[in-house]
């Protein structure tokens, strides 16, 4: 289909990401796919982003520039946080919609633009109607098709699926054996609330494996990623286990995975250091393949 999307969902959910999977499953899967943030660049300069603009056209505009549109030609655009943009240019995006061509900034004639509009947002856009920050017209132009995502806290059958997905990919992009979680450790990211959707569940995981050091995530790193707010105070016993658990990391990465090397510089018995290096389940195995 060459009809618009729209595309709504919380912030974090993945929308870009389904944007870019409309585009693969398109008869224009073969032509480019141009992301721009709606709301992300100032008003001043969104125009001529989308549009381009000629020589001249404004202070330091010393060549002409094609805009996001014509450089798209043949593929599709991706107008991330659409209830964003300036009510001034809704005007000339509809404008474009309607008349399939762009007018740079400072230019005298307009050029043809072939290209699939998919948009996302996560505002209530008929709330903005009603308020007037975003037109009606072009509402239903860019909503032809509409396509919802749920948070993740109402998909919770997904989170370890994605979940897994993520620790695959960051363990082959860094060369770790990291192959999962263990059984409490995805429990607790099944029951965890995630206000921040997918993004929040990759920013956990990739601060579970960047301070794992055994072949499957413990429970211990994954409350430890879960907490989100920076100034929580820890309880004297968190903060001590912390600690802990950093020290034989630490230990272990300098002796190489030598576990009476690591036990002698720490002045404890090669036993009591194996005892704590089970409690923070830290592999000896794992340090001996690290570079």
């Amino acid at each position: 289909s060459e009809a618009s999307v729209l595309i709504q969902g919380e912030s974090g959910t993945g929308k870009e990401m389904l944007a870019r999977a409309v585009h693969q499953a398109s008869m224009r899967k073969r032509g480019p796919f141009v992301a721009i943030n709606c709301a992300a660049i100032p008003e001043a300069l969104l125009e001529s982003e989308l549009f381009g603009h000629a020589k001249g056209a404004f202070t330091g505009a010393e060549t002409s520039r094609k805009g996001l549109f014509q450089t798209a030609q043949g593929g599709t655009v991706f107008l991330d946080e659409i209830g964003d943009m300036p009510i001034a240019l809704q005007a000339k995006l509809l404008r474009v919609l309607q008349e399939r061509e762009v007018r740079p900034v400072g230019a005298s004639q307009s050029v043809p633009v072939d290209v699939r509009i998919v948009s996302a947002t996560h505002r209530d856009l008929e709330a903005a109607i009603a308020e007037q920050r975003f037109r009606e017209d072009l509402y239903y132009r860019l909503n032809v098709v509409n396509l919802h995502i749920p948070p993740l806290r109402e998909r919770r059958e997904d989170i370890g699926p994605l979940a897994q997905h993520f620790v695959d990919l960051l363990a082959k992009k860094h060369g770790r054996r990291i192959i999962g979680f263990v059984p409490d450790a995805l429990d607790l990211l099944m029951r965890a609330d995630w206000p921040g959707n997918i993004r929040q569940l990759m920013n956990v995981v990739e601060q579970c494996c960047a301070l794992c050091t055994t072949v499957r995530i413990p429970a211990a790193l994954v409350t430890r990623a879960l907490r989100n707010k920076p100034t929580e105070i820890l309880s004297y016993a968190e903060a001590k286990d912390h600690f802990e658990r950093d020290y034989l990391v630490n230990l272990m990465k300098l002796t190489g995975g030598q576990v009476t090397e690591a036990a002698r510089l720490a002045q404890r018995n090669r036993t009591e250091f194996y005892r704590l290096l089970q409690k923070h389940a830290l592999s000896p195995a794992l340090f001996k393949s690290l570079d």
